[in-house]
């Protein structure tokens, strides 16, 4: 298993420059880094959120995901550790790159 740690606020803000349309979200232990992805149809939804649930399981690193037709909100923090981890801009590059 991976150790993992929170990332300090500084740090957050650091990697969100590097992680375009990536904001934070929430606010204390729950505070999280979060995208919305658009698409013009359900059936793309669906399989973006499975290729995201394929990267999740890669990983051992499983977002919370909203889906509803055309938008699929991806959400991540590492609940281990109470906040903002590496692992989470690492999930979050990994699902930019399925659009690529």
């Amino acid at each position: 298993m991976v150790k993992r740690r929170a990332l300090t606020p500084t740090e957050v803000v650091q990697r969100l420059v590097t992680a375009p349309g990536w904001k934070l979200s929430g606010d204390g232990a729950s505070t999280a880094i979060e995208k919305t992805f658009s698409f013009a149809a359900y059936h793309e939804v669906l399989a973006f959120a499975n290729a995201v649930a394929f990267i999740a399981q890669r990983q051992d690193h499983h977002p919370e995901l909203v889906v509803r037709y055309g938008q699929c909100i991806v959400r991540y923090n590492t609940h281990d550790v109470g906040g903002i981890s590496d692992t989470d801009f690492d999930c979050a590059a990994q699902i930019d790159a399925l659009l690529a």
